[in-house]
């Protein structure tokens, strides 16, 4: 299986939000949803109806396993079986990928990281979600419900499938004293020239942003997805610095772990699935969450505006958050499940602790990924931000 998540360059994407508003979006621990922005005037669904016979998905891999990737990995058959709506599904690499797809009309519904949910949500290719019509959705944790990147001003606009943190992984063998902040990857990069990694998208400006705003505290950043010129400026600046120590640029989790266990890498940005999937390989290494905090993915069922099988939408919805499905999903693909009650069904009795999915805490230190737009989702007035369109065009400069 390989895990991506990068964002190639497509401007034309993020051009939509060159002047869509969000409100304040301090991730970790804000008001939730936007307060500002204001999404095309729909509608959610009011009642469940009969299923439609099926339903077209567009998922992250490994997020719609129906066994043929692995026979002993399949909870898309069950769903078939108890509603009747037969899972047609297409694995997308990329969040601008999810965004094209979304707008031909042909989908409905989208596992949307937070880099792209708003642009679903601000070009109306995305409905709001009745919450009712999805009993499962009472046991998902409360950190996850009504945030910034999945509502706005309230109302759910889909629901929430599950969340990681970008972590820092380093060889405990090669990397001394062990690390706990961002510099190792930054200001320090060259004590390991060429063996530095780090995550292959625009989005990772945002890490840039993130340890400055916590290392030049005079830039003023205060969401490291809402940058003004300079600030952003100075992101770039830093990861143009990084880029002549950085030996790859990742996006599938399996080339990092080769990459670890070859010795091609000793430090750089990771996932918790990364970390056990290298240690369980003997690898030497650890990982931690930066002094800083991290930036991280909560991703989210969205269901298209145009939904031809919306009823068979949500029911897919409430059945991939359902305890025993969520729970398969988030240790098959390695992450937080969104249930609280994911946590008792899970086969490794520990997933729940080593992915943190009830510690509240310490996702209170992870900004997770937000769509940057113009208007500065930091509550800032009086300037204007740097939007997603320019992040693409920056991050293509920065690898040279």
């Amino acid at each position: 299986m390989r895990l991506t998540r990068t964002s190639r360059a497509a401007a034309a994407l993020g051009a939509l939000l060159l002047a869509s508003a969000c409100g304040s979006s301090d991730t970790a621990g804000s008001t939730p949803g936007g307060s500002d922005f204001t999404p095309p005037k729909l509608s959610a669904q009011k009642t469940l109806g009969k299923g439609e016979g099926q339903v077209n998905l567009i998922a992250w891999a490994g997020y719609a396993e129906d066994g043929s990737n692995d026979p002993k990995v399949d909870w898309v058959s069950g769903f078939e079986k108890q509603t009747g709506c037969q899972v047609n599904t297409k694995t997308a690499g990329t969040s601008d990928e999810m965004v094209s797809l979304m707008k031909t009309g042909q989908y409905d519904a989208v596992s949307a990281s937070g880099d792209a949910s708003l642009r679903l949500i601000a070009s109306g290719d995305a409905a709001p979600v009745n919450t009712k019509l999805v009993p499962n959705y009472k046991d998902v944790f409360a950190g996850l419900k009504n945030q910034q990147w999945n509502s706005v001003k309230g109302v759910p606009y889909g629901i929430p499938h599950g969340r990681g943190a970008n972590l820092l992984m380093y060889n405990t063998k090669k990397v001394s004293p062990a690390p706990d902040s961002w510099s190792a990857v930054f200001d320090q990069a060259a004590a390991h020239r060429g063996k530095v990694t780090a995550y292959d998208s625009p989005i990772y400006i945002a890490d840039a942003a993130l340890y400055l705003m916590k290392s030049k505290p005079s830039l003023g950043i205060k969401d490291p997805y809402a940058l003004d010129q300079k600030q952003f400026d100075a992101a770039v600046a830093l990861l143009k610095a990084q880029n002549k120590n950085v030996g790859e640029y990742w996006s599938d989790y399996l080339k990092e772990v080769s990459a670890f266990k070859s010795g091609d890498s000793v430090v750089g940005t990771s996932w918790q699935v990364i970390l056990n999937t290298a240690q369980a390989e003997k690898v030497p290494v650890k990982a931690v969450l930066p002094k800083e905090g991290a930036t991280g993915w909560s991703d989210t069922w969205m269901l298209a505006a145009k939904a031809k099988h919306p009823n068979c939408a949500y029911k897919w919805m409430d059945w991939i958050i359902s305890p025993k499905v969520n729970a398969q999903v988030a240790e098959y693909f390695g992450e937080a499940p969104s249930n609280a009650k994911a946590c008792d069904e899970t086969a490794d009795k520990n997933h729940c602790a080593t992915y943190h999915a009830a510690d509240e805490a310490y996702w209170k230190n992870v900004h997770f990924w937000t769509t940057p737009i113009a208007q500065c989702i930091d509550g800032r007035k009086d300037a204007t931000c740097v939007p997603y369109a320019k992040w693409v065009q920056a991050w293509t400069e920065i690898k040279g």
